[in-house]
This record gives structure tokens, sequence and C-alpha cells, in this order.
């Protein structure tokens, strides 16, 4: 089966996604339908993973949506580029460690070509900008897995309000900074989304 390339111009309901991607992922089970990758937009929400800790909550006062992806806390809004899929590893190597690898390659090299270098980092997954002597995240990466197919993804910050990220420990890392595209190099990303598509889908291919 091929994949399904999404794209919402308005910004969709966390809810509504995620029901979206769960429909997919069982009629991708029973091989009734084809992967998935879905740009979007989520309004202001905070969403916490299985692994979130209370304290990671600075601003109590703020609604949270318990996920049932990885991770622990992240905020989502306007002005941040969402990458969903549903993946099946099945037909691919079933190594969630090389999976990640590949989406953290795929932000990487798709940052380059705006001439921003970023990193990964083993021990805090996401992908990372140095800036002087702070390191900030500027990529979160989030995943579910379910006999084999994997779904969640993956966020980039744009242009997005940096100040919401003080109401929470963002991800649970205290001692770094989160950034935005903008903030390190102000251009045109109106095509970043379609670049990602393209290397994601040249990466599964390898």
């Amino acid at each position: 089966m091929s994949i399904e390339i999404k794209k919402s111009i308005k910004p969709v309901k966390y809810e509504k996604a995620i029901y979206y991607l769960e429909d997919r992922l069982a009629k991708l089970i029973q091989k009734r339908d084809n992967e998935l990758i879905w740009l979007l937009e989520h309004n202001e929400i905070y969403t916490v993973g299985k692994n979130f800790i209370k304290s990671e909550i600075i601003n109590k006062k703020i609604k949270i949506i318990q996920t049932n992806r990885g991770g622990k806390i992240t905020y989502h809004g306007p002005g941040q580029l969402i990458c969903y899929f549903v993946i099946d590893l099945n037909k691919r190597k079933k190594d969630i460690r090389k999976f990640i690898n590949l989406i953290e390659n795929t932000i990487i090299e798709t940052l380059k070509e705006y001439k921003i270098n970023t990193f990964s980092d083993r021990k805090n997954i996401g992908i990372w900008y140095q800036e002087k002597k702070q390191i900030k995240k500027v990529a979160a990466i989030g995943l579910r897995v379910s006999k084999w197919i994997v779904y969640h993804g993956f966020s980039i910050n744009v242009n997005n309000n940096l100040s919401k990220y003080k109401n929470i420990i963002p991800c649970g890392v205290k001692d770094r900074g989160v950034t935005n595209l903008y903030n390190i190099n102000k251009q045109n990303y109106k095509n970043l989304g379609n670049k990602i598509i393209k290397n994601l889908i040249k990466n599964l291919k390898i």
C-alpha cells in the first residue's frame, strides 16, 4: 500500500486528530487502508505523555490532555508545524530506535536546507540547536507503537509563542531551553512542510 499525504490548512482540534490517527491505525492493522503522513497545526493545548510527572506543570491553572504517546509534557499551538504519521514497520525493519533516528535525521536534513544546523541527543529525544552556550529544543518527538505500527509524530517550532513554555518544564528537561526557527533565522519557511514530506518519504525507502 502507498502512503497517503494529508495537509490540513485550518487548525485541527487535538482530540479529533488523535481519533483520526487511531482509526487509521485500526484500519492499517486490518490492512484496509494506507499508511499516512499528515501535516497540520493545533490551537493552543498542553499534552502529557505516559512518562510525565505532575511537578513538570509549573502553572497549575493550565488545561492538560492526557495522551497515550511516549514522552512527557509539551505545548502545541499556532506557528508550530506538526507532522503526524501512521507507519507500518512490519514492511520495514522492526527497530524502534532506528525509526526514531530516521525521524531525527529527517528533521535535521530538512533544517539544513535552511542553513540551520541542529542535532539529536540520545538521552533527550528531540532536535536541538546550540545558541551560544545554551542548548535549546526546536523540535519535539512523541511516538506510540501498536503491533509494529508507529503513530503520533513530531512538531517543529516555526514562529510560535515561546512564552507558553514558561507554564511547564518542556519534555521534563530542566537545564535546556526552547526556541523556534524565526528566533534562529527569520526567513521564509512556507515550504517547510513539503520539504519534511520529501525527506521523510526518502528516508522511509532506505
